[in-house]
């Protein structure tokens, strides 16, 4: 529902003081692609594209080209890729790209960035630096991330946990009567 991709039964989905519940599709695409930032299992790159041109998609599409190649530019430099800038996507590793991954869902400086099992498809040591990655960027540009993941053990202290079963959810862990003991 946040990612708007889906639309709610009932109520509304607020952000940024936006009801998003009233937008129709063009508008809902609009806002998605500037208030919402996505960083998937798999990084979902467009191999033919360089690591530069996969990060300026967003814009692209936004059609905000100001200073685009500068700041995917200062983006993939934060996230450790400037030696990567003009390397086809699909010539580099699996933590690069999902690097890659994140400077592209931070280029349009979204207020919510959505990560749907940002880790899923990484080694344990690789899941531990893209986390730390995106905590540091969390902080670095003011930014929201709501991760969604299996493996919550790898992310360690955050602001919030919100855990879901069955359709209902709980702030934390989840309470004792529901836990299954195998």
């Amino acid at each position: 529902m946040i990612g708007l991709l889906d639309h709610p039964t009932n109520g509304k989905i607020l952000i940024d003081g936006t009801d998003t519940t009233t937008l129709d599709d063009n508008k809902i695409s609009s806002f998605r692609n500037r208030k919402l930032g996505f960083i998937f299992q798999f990084s979902n790159l467009l191999s033919d594209l360089t690591v530069l041109e996969n990060v300026l998609l967003p814009r692209q599409i936004a059609g905000t080209n100001n200073t685009s190649e500068k700041d995917a530019i200062e983006l993939l430099k934060s996230v450790g890729l400037e030696e990567q800038i003009n390397k086809r996507a699909n010539k580099i590793s699996g933590g690069q790209a999902q690097r890659v991954a994140i400077a592209r869902g931070l280029i349009n400086k979204p207020s919510i960035v959505l990560a749907d099992e940002p880790t899923g498809n990484l080694d344990s040591v690789t899941s531990q630096k893209i986390v730390e990655l995106m905590k540091s960027m969390a902080k670095k540009y003011n930014h929201t991330f709501i991760v969604v993941t299996h493996d919550k053990e790898h992310f360690g202290e955050v602001d919030k946990v919100i855990t879901i079963k069955d359709g209902r959810s709980f702030e934390g862990d989840l309470p004792s009567e529901m836990r299954v003991i195998a």
